[in-house]
């Protein structure tokens, strides 16, 4: 159930202590021997809140040591981008990274005046200078993403330009939590007034560099054309300079809305648990560009790094992610006619069934893999994944010449490519998606999240098919329990439970006391709740087994 102030705006005593979020930054340490106070790599970096010690000055330096020190033993000595967004952690965590890359004599590059920049102008940034030069780059993007005001988040992307896999993240997570332990005794820093002074800091215009490369991954002349009239909503988030230039460069019809920086985030309406939340795909937190629907032919809104995507039409509102995700992969690849007939089609386990569907019927192949779209990477650096997307509304895909354009999630080319959509077909993306239903069946789809104690999610981390003792599903037989996808392998760090119409998948959360339940029917509203009450009766049951 929703809260009752979901969607509404917050009152002056729900905004942020911004002062004293910072203070807490710097004043307040961790003690590495508390596990929610450690550094913890979760699907997208080290996240946390700095008032409860999870995300403070101390975590900064030893994080960016540990990624000083693995550069050096992998012999990474090229350029190292650094991205913020506006988060109001993110500068001063900006600040002490580069205390700490100055010291060790790495040649960081960040943007120009103070500027922000979103998580695939980074990729993009990684990517195109690799491909160009001799030593490898790699970058740094200072992102929670998504999450409320109070929240920091901490991530690195590897030479191949996406977020680093596990491997990576689990080696820099251990060193940087033996620094911790060891009192921060092995980390170079420099004094922070030497810092922006150093040799070793460059301005890069990461806004040029990503704007005047877009025609090669988007048909910005077809958008230009067609003249549509479009609403990009920048959440306050990074990527506000890059919509203004695309418009200017391009001479689109854009008005750019919410393009001033608010650390407080006082113009979001509430989420659906009454926090501010930057979510573009929640329709509480969209309210604003949601009532606006009917002013524009296309709209859109990203989250604060820009890795997001939420896309509003007149017809449909704010769009369902899976359900633009489906219509997204029906236009490229039917509209991007010098691709492979071989090139897959990515897919995270908890997507809608939907996708499976529309992916059938053009005769690709599915590549599914587990949330995090650190799955996606090697593959779409490789060029041998056309698209890959993610049920939370992240998604990229590859140039025209079916080269990587970026290897982390996209939510600027997302936004553009609906423009894109609505102007070479004359269809909102929504219509576009009613016909799908009418010819496969019209899904439902819903996430809720479960609190559930730490022990709990260490359960669901290792849970295996044996665990689960039922056979039906909402009345039906259940045909498969995955704990492992069919496009790569890997573990899902849950499961998922199939049923001829329905399904459910279970994951515990990285950064909250909650586990999530991913459920879909393709019968009714009753089928999808029937489905979402047995899949928290069959874990009840698991938890209570196993503290027996």
């Amino acid at each position: 159930m929703a809260h009752p102030q979901a969607g509404s705006l917050p009152t002056p005593q729900m905004l942020e202590n911004l002062p004293k979020l910072i203070s807490d930054f710097f004043l307040l340490t961790p003690d590495p021997s508390v596990t929610q106070q450690r550094v913890s790599f979760g699907t997208s970096g080290h996240r946390g809140s700095a008032k409860k010690r999870s995300f403070n000055r101390n975590h900064i330096l030893a994080i960016t040591q540990a990624i000083c020190d693995y550069r050096k033993e992998h012999k990474i000595t090229g350029k190292l981008f650094v991205g913020k967004d506006t988060h109001a952690l993110s500068y001063p965590a900006e600040l002490v990274a580069l205390s700490v890359l100055a010291a060790n004599g790495i040649e960081t590059y960040i943007a120009e005046a103070d500027g922000y920049t979103p998580t695939p102008a980074i990729s993009h940034a990684i990517l195109t200078h690799n491909r160009d030069g001799d030593a490898l780059c790699d970058g740094i993007v200072i992102t929670p993403s998504h999450n409320p005001p109070s929240d920091g988040g901490f991530k690195y992307n590897t030479p191949n330009g996406g977020p680093a896999d596990t491997d990576v993240t689990k080696w820099i997570e251990d060193r940087a939590n033996a620094i911790l332990e060891d009192g921060l005794r092995s980390v170079k820093a420099l004094p922070l007034d030497e810092t922006l002074d150093s040799a070793f800091v460059h301005q890069f215009d990461f806004v040029s560099h990503y704007v005047e490369d877009l025609p090669n991954v988007i048909d910005i002349e077809a958008i230009k054309k067609a003249d549509i009239k479009i609403g990009a909503d920048a959440l306050g988030g990074s990527g506000m300079a890059y919509y203004k230039a695309i418009k200017e460069r391009y001479g689109l019809n854009m008005t750019i809305l919410h393009d001033n920086v608010d650390e407080r985030f006082a113009f979001m309406h509430l989420d659906h648990d009454g926090k501010i939340r930057m979510d573009c795909s929640s329709p509480y937190a969209m309210r604003g560009l949601v009532d606006l629907k009917d002013d524009y032919d296309i709209a859109f809104g990203n989250d604060t790094d820009f890795d997001r995507h939420g896309i509003v039409t007149p017809k449909g509102g704010l769009m369902n992610p899976n359900h633009f995700l489906a219509v997204a992969i029906w236009y490229l690849s039917t509209h991007r006619k010098s691709w492979s007939d071989d090139l897959k089609i990515g897919k995270t386990v908890v997507s809608s069934s939907m996708i499976d569907r529309v992916v059938k019927s053009l005769g690709k192949t599915l590549y599914e893999v587990p949330v995090g779209f650190k799955w996606y990477v090697e593959e779409m650096y490789q060029g041998t994944l056309a698209f890959g997307g993610e049920e939370s509304a992240g998604a990229s895909f590859l140039r025209f010449d079916g080269t990587p354009w970026s290897t982390d999630k996209d939510g600027i080319i997302m936004a553009l490519l609906s423009a894109e959509i609505l102007a070479v077909t004359g269809r909102d993306p929504a219509d576009i998606y009613s016909d799908f239903a009418k010819e496969y069946g019209m899904p439902i789809y819903a996430r809720i999240d479960v609190p559930c104690k730490a022990e709990d999610k260490a359960i669901l981390k290792q849970i295996s098919p044996s665990d689960l003792t039922a056979d039906t599903l909402a009345g039906e037989p259940i045909e498969e329990i995955i704990t492992h996808t069919s496009g790569n392998g890997a573990a899902i760090g849950g499961l998922k439970v199939v049923a001829p119409n329905g399904w459910f998948a279970v994951r515990p959360s990285g950064t909250e006391d909650v586990y999530k339940i991913y459920a879909e029917s393709f019968k009714d509203e009753a089928h999808l709740k029937a489905i979402q009450e047995e899949a928290q009766a069959m874990l009840q049951t698991l938890f209570e087994r196993h503290d027996g």
